[in-house]
């Protein structure tokens, strides 16, 4: 059994590692509001965007652009987004897990190591494809901390060039979908060839306006009917429908595209960024759950053994005095 100052050295030693973790979780809570704002900074321009090739394709639907054109698939190219550190739950993991399932997918269809490139945005997930041996194209560990849409513009261009001069085959973006902050989806989603309609009906539906993480409070909302979500929804209502288009479909979709490509780089960034937040928000939450436990169970064994060294010396002391 341990004796009292060994567990009174143990609950010094878990309240520190507490307090860290408190505030670990109050920064990481912080800087998910700060992503979330980002992301909900973004979102009128991309659903009007949206809405404009939207309305291209259906009063066009047979147009030709040359970002749909699907190809046999010999050289691919991937973006994977991670974070620079750690303590973040699985996030990193689970990431790294789904790239490895991807080129395992690859493998099998006859690609080799030398046809895959990898775009690794994060300090983790770069270390993990240099461990690989995989072919990386740039470093980017300041873009996992500080989203930058002209960074992700450049990567976007590049990986377009790369694609339209027959360099690659297929692109595609492994990432976190931020949905709530209780919430990341798991994603792997084709860049290039483009697929505009799947990328309009796609699920974009959002909780931005709550930092609720833990599973309690979820269910609870879920058995009351109630959203965390405090804002109503807001539609982004269009000007007018009745583009009038110079100088031909094709040249202003040729322009368009690129901007969409730009779009998903920088979005599946922020989304990335915010759900690592949230996930570390999250860990540390469950961190310090866990040490407000220990603690519980240390102080009621270090009562336990000062009670028991207490009567051990009273019964000592009637013992010396009955025998005298």
């Amino acid at each position: 059994m341990p004796s009292l100052k060994e567990i009174k050295t143990r609950i010094a030693s878990v309240n520190s590692t507490r307090k860290i973790t408190s505030a670990m979780k109050m920064v990481a809570s912080s800087k998910l509001h700060h992503a979330q704002v980002a992301i909900e900074n973004m979102l009128p321009y991309e659903h009007m965007l949206e809405h404009i090739l939207k309305t291209f394709l259906v009063s066009t639907p047979d147009t030709d652009t040359p970002y749909d054109v699907v190809r046999p698939v010999r050289k691919v190219a991937l973006i994977v987004f991670s974070s620079n550190s750690s303590l973040c739950g699985g996030f990193n993991a689970n990431i790294i897990k789904m790239m490895q399932n991807t080129l395992e997918d690859y493998y099998s269809k006859g690609l080799t190591k030398d046809d895959i490139l990898v775009y690794p945005i994060g300090r983790k997930i770069a270390e993990k494809v240099a461990k690989m041996g995989l072919k990386s194209i740039g470093r980017y560990p300041d873009l996992a901390d500080k989203p930058n849409s002209e960074t992700c513009r450049q990567i976007a261009s590049e990986v377009e060039q790369k694609w339209l001069s027959g360099e690659v085959d297929k692109v595609e973006l492994i990432y976190h979908h931020f949905k709530s902050a209780g919430s990341q989806i798991l994603t792997r989603k084709t860049f290039l060839p483009i697929d505009l309609e799947a990328e309009l009906y796609a699920d974009n539906e959002r909780d931005l306006s709550s930092n609720i993480a833990t599973q309690k409070a979820q269910q609870y909302l879920k058995e009351h009917g109630k959203s965390s979500s405090s804002k109503p929804k807001e539609n982004v209502v269009p000007l007018n429908d009745n583009f009038i288009v110079e100088p031909d479909l094709k040249t202003v979709l040729t322009s368009l595209v690129p901007k969409q490509l730009h779009l998903m780089v920088y979005t599946s960034l922020l989304d990335s960024n915010a759900s690592e937040h949230a996930a570390r928000m999250v860990a540390m939450q469950t961190a310090t759950d866990n040490a407000d436990d220990l603690l519980r169970s240390l102080n009621l064994q270090y009562n336990k053994s000062r009670q028991a060294a207490i009567t051990s010396e009273l019964l000592d002391i009637v013992g010396g005095s009955v025998n005298s």
